[in-house]
């Protein structure tokens, strides 16, 4: 069975319909970037250009980078915020012609790897982490998602999280990996000790590049690996919750 999945980032807007046998995109994703400002009826175009690319026609699952109560954006960090209470899926939905769903984009993800990836049949406290724009956050216990967390919004040596050790940070400053490294590793230090999570799973398109930062995490009890999804998980995740409503 194939479903749409969208994954709305600070710097991209990506898709493809996903294999929910597989849990894996059934074709080569498509991606446009995010306009700046990022409101929301240019992002809805972008969506809407995502999915028309395909040819696409049947529910679709969208993440967004945020609070999402229901299909209403309560905040609105890494893009414009103009998004704060409009009802995300009532507008795609508009656009579209389509049944939405949306949802946070790391519980997304979270969910995604929970079922086919890394986090796949483990118990206990579970925490996906996405370094991208900005961090995200999906919290998980018993395999059962605690919706919303926004964890890299926590304050962190006087900033918030993400200001410090999301990859967009790294890039803009510079920093090297052992450099970049070292921040994240005071972030995953913070998290443990407020959560005891058993396993941290790193998403975000720096999965890819675990092997240049995960052996230089130190000192951190829980279990750190990259998300076996890598950034597909979101679009995944989507795709799952909109088939799970729409069923």
């Amino acid at each position: 069975m194939n479903v749409f999945g969208v994954d709305i980032g600070g710097s991209g807007i990506k898709g493809a319909p996903v294999d929910l046998d597989r849990g894996d995109l059934a074709e080569p994703r498509h991606k446009v970037l995010t306009p700046h400002p990022a409101a929301p009826e240019p992002v809805a175009d972008c969506v809407a250009e995502v999915v028309r690319h395909f040819g696409w026609s049947g529910p679709v699952g969208v993440t967004f980078p945020g609070v999402v109560t229901g299909s209403v954006i309560r905040t609105a960090a890494n893009v414009d915020k103009n998004w704060i209470d409009v009802d995300a899926a009532e507008l795609l939905r508009e656009r579209l012609g389509m049944p939405v769903t949306v949802l946070n984009d790391a519980d997304a993800a979270g969910v995604a790897e929970m079922t086919f990836g890394a986090g796949k049949g483990r118990k206990g406290t579970v925490m996906l982490l996405t370094f991208g724009t900005g961090i995200g956050s999906a919290l998980f216990l018993d395999g059962r998602l605690v919706p919303n967390t926004e964890l890299g919004h926590l304050e962190l040596n006087n900033h918030e999280a993400e200001k410090r050790a999301s990859t967009k940070v790294k890039e803009d400053e510079g920093l090297s990996w052992e450099h970049w490294a070292r921040r994240v590793q005071k972030y995953l230090a913070h998290l443990e000790m407020l959560f005891s999570p058993e396993l941290f799973i790193i998403g975000g398109g720096v999965s890819r590049k675990a092997d240049k930062f995960v052996p230089l995490l130190h000192h951190i009890r829980a279990e750190i690996v990259p998300a076996q999804l890598q950034n597909n998980a979101g679009i995944v995740g989507a795709a799952m919750t909109a088939a799970a409503e729409h069923r």
